[in-house]
């Protein structure tokens, strides 16, 4: 039965550490880099709403949650999460992704979904990771097909927007016996990317 627990981790230039209230002007200024609070498909907070932003994530139940800085200057840029955390079946999901508008499309989220994944499967033992996103985010399933995870289908209607609609979610995953072939596919991409 997996344990999950805040914990630092770093690799390729970028470090998850755990939230806290002390990233908040960081992710204050995160957002701000394209304004990603407009975007209607993501949980990105408007500056205002940060510290609720914050908070909520730290008080929510099943959820493990970490500032994403770039560590050659200290820098937050971004956040993630291990959400919807089950023990007793050895799955967690990765989620509550989403960086500044100048770390997208970079090494960035790749190197941390190899953090994120590494640790799930070869330290705590998970059988499976889910990741899921928004039916109209079509930036989000290719980020997440382009890390190798399979599509597991559709749950219609199944959580609300900011802007009042509900959207349907696309879910993925990656199994264990996936893992290996997965890891290696990551390290490629971003040695192939580094030329």
């Amino acid at each position: 039965m997996i344990h999950v627990d805040p914990v630092t981790l770093e690799f390729n230039g970028v470090r998850l550490e755990p939230l806290a209230p002390r990233h908040l002007d960081g992710l204050r200024a995160a957002a701000a880099d394209g304004e990603l609070w407009n975007l209607r498909i993501t949980s990105v907070p408007a500056p205002h709403e940060t510290e609720t932003y914050i908070r909520t994530a730290l008080e929510t139940a099943n959820r493990v949650a970490f500032a994403v800085v770039d560590a050659s200057s200290d820098t937050v840029i971004g956040t993630t999460s291990y959400h919807d955390i089950m023990p007793a079946i050895d799955r967690v999901e990765i989620g509550y992704t989403w960086y500044a508008r100048s770390r997208q499309r970079s090494h960035v989220n790749t190197s941390c979904k190899l953090l994120l994944l590494s640790h799930a499967f070869d330290t705590l033992g998970c059988a499976v990771v889910g990741l899921r996103t928004d039916n109209f985010n079509y930036a989000s399933q290719a980020a997440i097909e382009r890390l190798g995870a399979k599509k597991d289908g559709v749950i219609r209607h199944h959580a609300p927007r900011r802007d009042g609609t509900v959207r349907d979610t696309v879910m993925y995953s990656i199994v264990r016996g996936e893992w290996h072939e997965v890891k290696s596919h990551l390290h490629y991409r971003l040695t192939r990317n580094a030329q």
